[in-house]
């Protein structure tokens, strides 16, 4: 079976919806400098385009979380893959995610995260499904809600792979 890729969100809404991100995110923090942190791998894509239309100082760290493997499920369990490098105490911090789905990940990192005391600390997603939410988060910023549906593209994979679509697409099987 070849997977097939069916196309959800058009580059240009993409690119289109991310710059209006940027520019609610700026009126937040305006006068203050932001502090990001890339949940690698997925996010990096979202994170390098939004951080072009941020318009307040920014400083950017990444940390590496793990809950799916090479599958299409979570397998409930988080590991921390790889830390900050920067302490955040004081800091007005911003998570970048690529997409919140049960919330199991990111309930455990935000309050991980937050045990660290920084000065304030938001969230920001690419894509939402939160009709599959089991654990309660609070997403400050979302990009779009998407079905429940397997997604790829802007930095969403399956095992490792269509991570460089420039499209948002739902991922099916060639029947």
């Amino acid at each position: 079976m070849a997977d097939v890729i069916k196309e959800l969100i058009s580059e240009e809404k993409v690119k289109e919806r991310i710059r209006e991100l940027g520019a609610e995110i700026s009126k937040a923090y305006e006068g203050k400098k932001l502090h990001i942190i890339c949940i690698l791998k997925g996010s990096i894509f979202f994170t390098c385009e939004l951080a072009r239309h941020i318009t307040v100082p920014v400083t950017l760290d990444f940390i590496t979380v793990s809950s799916y493997g090479d599958g299409r499920e979570s397998t409930g369990k988080v590991r921390i893959v790889h830390d900050l490098d920067e302490r955040i105490e004081g800091k007005d911090v911003l998570v970048i995610e690529d997409i919140v789905d049960t919330g199991r990940t990111l309930s455990y990192l935000l309050k991980m995260l937050q045990e660290r005391n920084p000065a304030s600390l938001t969230l920001c997603t690419l894509l939402d499904k939160p009709m599959r939410r089991t654990h309660e988060v609070k997403v400050d910023y979302v990009g779009f809600a998407v079905p429940d549906e397997f997604i790829v593209g802007w930095g969403l994979d399956y095992a490792q792979k269509y991570r460089n679509l420039p499209y948002i697409g739902i991922l099916g099987d060639d029947e």
